[in-house]
């Protein structure tokens, strides 16, 4: 654990550093384009079960969560306009680089879910899950970075969501928790980034 940690670290400190630039534009221009906080902030659970909050760059209105579900399907309409090009390109989720840094994530594990699908966890799977860091990358957020766009084929996207998706999620989840090295999370990140650029 330790090890990964000074990986994290290593990586990390030189990253925010390097991107500060980007970060205070991604910053300004969320905060020219629409009213409200720069960050969108969210209850997450992490390691050991232990809720923390994630940092993303908003990429939707102020009061998103009030005006509908807690997945975005498609071109929701209450994603803004820098928050479509943001998504785009992942970039609102460099914002968990801070997260990182905090030591409520590492750079590569499983995704950090909502409590209310955490709930829907298998015991024996959450247990797994929630032995290691949530990362900011994993198998599963490779396998569906565009799982926005195919759920807005689905007639019900929140039960697809729970009945197929999530399942398929915890199923990569489980194989990190089996598989992790370092090796492998520096062999994820080079994957992540070329998913992104592909």
């Amino acid at each position: 654990m330790r090890a990964k940690r000074l990986f994290d670290l290593f990586f990390t400190i030189p990253g925010v550093i390097a991107l500060s630039p980007l970060l205070l534009l991604i910053a300004i221009w969320v905060k020219v384009d629409s009213p409200g906080p720069v960050f969108f902030r969210q209850v997450r659970v992490g390691l050991n079960g232990k809720p923390f909050r994630i940092y993303k760059f908003r990429t939707m209105v102020a009061d998103a969560e009030r005006r509908g579900r807690q997945i975005t399907v498609g071109e929701d309409a209450r994603i803004t306009q820098s928050g479509a090009f943001l998504r785009k390109y992942k970039l609102d989720e460099l914002a968990q680089l801070f997260n990182v840094l905090a030591g409520d994530m590492s750079l590569v594990g499983p995704r950090p879910e909502v409590p209310k699908y955490i709930d829907l966890y298998p015991e024996a799977v959450r247990a797994a899950v929630l032995s290691v860091r949530p990362g900011m990358t994993d198998y599963a957020a490779i396998r569906f970075k565009d799982e926005n766009d195919a759920l807005v084929r689905a007639d019900d996207p929140e039960r697809i969501y729970i009945e197929e998706i999530l399942p398929a999620k915890q199923a990569y989840y489980l194989q990190y928790v089996a598989e992790q090295s370092l090796w492998l999370d520096f062999k994820l990140i080079l994957l992540t980034i070329k998913a992104i650029a592909s």
